[in-house]
């Protein structure tokens, strides 16, 4: 079990009252049936689950690429959702167990090797925060965390834990896999920009995390602009 990092209430103690015209805070009880608002968001969560697991067992590698870009963008509204309600108060001070955290390894190595080309991001990590140099991530890395931070919630919502579940999923929307997830659409929207508006897609800088694959930094980007040019029907 974990102590609660935010808007944690002990037993006993009396919550809090909305001001007037302020949403009330997201309260489920134990075995309660969730209402539509859990059952939308726990459905958007699973779908993102189910269709990143579908696309990295790369049967459909043309289509890679719009389809996550398809289901990253649907997540967001999702998390915008659990952002913009009053914190999801749950009935217990401290999380229950959840069991094992799914290995998310193979996930993460199957879209590594379906996105090769394309896998490595650049992103400036906070743009409230000091100027800073982008930061070097793979698509394939943080789409496979999000999913292994998304599963944690599915957990607690199976199990009929429905606050457990939506406090999850909003502390980690504000705290991580929202970032991530905003970053993952940009670089996926840019890539098929490039292709749409017929701009080269430029080489990594210097000192990039793109691993020692053999290729120069041109075949890399060659391979990127053929992958994208066959999965949206263009010729190059």
């Amino acid at each position: 079990m974990s102590d609660r990092t935010i808007n944690q209430q002990p037993h006993g103690d009396p919550q809090p009252q909305p001001e007037p015209g302020a949403l009330a805070p997201h309260t489920h009880g134990h075995g309660s049936e969730p209402d539509d608002f859990a059952v939308q968001i726990a459905d958007s969560v699973e779908s993102f689950v189910l269709a990143v697991t579908e696309v990295a067992k790369g049967d459909e590698p043309g289509s890679a690429v719009s389809l996550l870009l398809l289901e990253v963008s649907q997540l967001l509204l999702a998390g915008g959702r659990l952002g913009a309600i009053e914190d999801v108060v749950p009935e217990d001070r401290f999380e229950p167990d959840a069991g094992p955290e799914p290995d998310g390894e193979q996930l993460r190595e199957r879209l590594a090797g379906l996105l090769a080309p394309i896998d490595v991001y650049h992103e400036v990590f906070d743009p409230y925060g000091p100027p800073e140099k982008p930061n070097a991530f793979r698509i394939s890395d943080d789409l496979a965390g999000v999913v292994s931070e998304l599963q944690h919630g599915l957990t607690h919502y199976r199990e009929g834990r429905v606050s457990e579940a939506l406090w999850w999923w909003q502390f980690s929307y504000l705290s991580n896999w929202g970032t991530t997830c905003t970053a993952v659409l940009r670089a996926l929207q840019s890539l098929i920009a490039h292709v749409r508006l017929d701009s080269p897609i430029g080489a990594a800088p210097d000192g990039a995390d793109t691993d020692d694959d053999g290729l120069t930094d041109e075949q890399l980007e060659q391979q990127a602009g053929d992958l994208m040019a066959a999965e949206l029907g263009l010729g190059r």
